[in-house]
C-alpha cells in the first residue's frame, strides 16, 4: 500500500476533481446496473397491468432486475478497493460513488419494495394505502446514510488514519442486497399461497427496520482490511468455498440467509456492547457508592 504522503491531496481542487479510469469505471458499471434495474422493474410493472407487452414475464423482469441490483453491488465493492489499491482515492469518486449508489441501493430497491413487495393493487388494504410512504422512507434513509458517510469520511474533517474498520449504520449495499434477496425468496415462493401470506404482514415492519438501521448508530463490518494480501487459515478458506457453494445451490435461500446473518451480526455486536457498557457504567457507581473500610 503507497504511505500517506504519496496519496492526493484532499486540499487541492485539481487533484480532488480527478477521474481515475479503473475506480471511476466500476461506479459507472455501479450506476449503469441500477439504471437497468429501474427500467426492468418499470417493464415488469407494465407487463402485470399488460401481459404480453415484453417478451419475459413479470417474474422474469423482477428477477433481472434483482441481479442487476447484485451485480451493482459487485461494482461497488471493487471501485474502492482498486481506488485504494493503487492509492487513488480522490473527493470526485467518493461523491460519484454515492450517486451512483442513490440509484442503484436506493431508487431501485424502492420502486421494487413499491411495485412487488408493497404493491397498491395487491395485499392489504393498510399496505396498499402506505406502500409508497414505506418506499420513500427506505429512499430517504439511504440518501441520508450516504450523505452521513461523505462527511464521516471526508478528509477535511478527518485524517486517514482516523478512519475506522467499521460502518456506522448498515451499508447501502446491504440493505439493497436484502430487499433484492428478498423479491427472489418472494418470486420463488409465488406458488405458495400460505408462506406468501406471512411474508405480506412481516415484509413492511422488515422493510421499515432495515431503513432504520440505515441511520442508525449500529456498526458494520467494512471488510476493507480484506485485499490481495490478506492470509486466512485452511478452515477459513474451505468454509468460505462452502458458503459459496451453498450460495450458488441454493440462491434464494442462500442469499437471503447471509444478508440476515450480516445485520444480525451487528446488532448482536451491538447488544454486547451495551451490555458491556451497562456492567461498567454500574461497577463504577457500586465502587463509587461503597463505604469506607474503617481502620481500627
Amino acid at each position: 500500500m503507497p504511505d500517506l504522503e504519496s496519496r492526493e491531496n484532499p486540499y487541492n481542487v485539481t487533484q480532488a476533481s480527478r477521474i481515475y479510469f479503473l475506480p471511476n469505471l466500476m461506479t459507472a458499471g455501479n450506476l449503469f446496473c441500477g439504471f437497468v434495474s429501474v427500467i426492468k422493474c418499470i417493464q415488469a410493472r407494465l407487463e402485470t397491468m399488460a401481459p404480453g407487452t415484453y417478451a419475459h414475464t413479470s417474474a422474469e423482469l423482477y428477477t433481472q432486475a434483482v441481479w442487476f441490483i447484485l451485480v451493482a453491488v459487485i461494482f461497488d465493492s471493487l471501485d474502492g478497493r482498486l481506488a485504494r489499491l493503487g492509492g487513488r482515492e480522490s473527493l470526485f469518486g467518493a461523491e460519484f460513488d454515492s450517486l451512483a449508489d442513490v440509484v442503484s441501493f436506493g431508487v431501485a430497491p424502492a420502486l421494487m419494495m413499491f411495485f412487488l413487495i408493497l404493491s397498491p393493487t395487491q395485499g392489504y388494504p393498510v399496505f396498499r394505502q402506505i406502500g409508497w410512504f414505506v418506499g420513500f422512507v427506505y429512499l430517504l434513509c439511504a440518501a441520508v446514510r450516504l450523505a452521513r458517510f461523505n462527511v464521516i469520511t471526508n478528509p477535511f474533517l478527518h485524517k486517514p488514519k482516523d478512519s475506522s474498520k467499521d460502518f456506522v449504520g448498515l451499508p447501502v449495499p446491504a440493505a439493497a442486497g436484502t430487499v433484492a434477496s428478498l423479491v427472489l425468496l418472494l418470486l420463488h415462493l409465488s406458488g405458495d399461497n400460505r408462506e406468501m401470506h406471512k411474508l405480506s404482514l412481516a415484509l413492511p415492519v422488515l422493510l421499515l427496520l432495515i431503513a432504520l438501521l440505515m441511520v442508525s448508530t449500529v456498526r458494520y463490518p467494512s471488510f476493507k482490511q480484506v485485499d490481495w494480501q490478506t492470509k486466512t487459515r485452511f478452515r477459513t478458506f474451505v468454509l468460505i468455498i462452502i458458503v459459496a457453494g451453498f450460495i450458488f445451490w441454493l440462491q434464494e435461500i442462500a442469499l437471503v440467509t447471509l444478508f440476515f446473518v450480516y445485520i444480525s451480526s451487528g446488532l448482536f455486536r451491538f447488544i454486547r456492547r451495551a451490555q458491556l457498557i451497562g456492567r461498567l457504567r454500574l461497577q463504577r457507581k457500586q465502587a463509587v457508592n461503597k463505604p469506607p473500610i474503617s481502620v481500627q
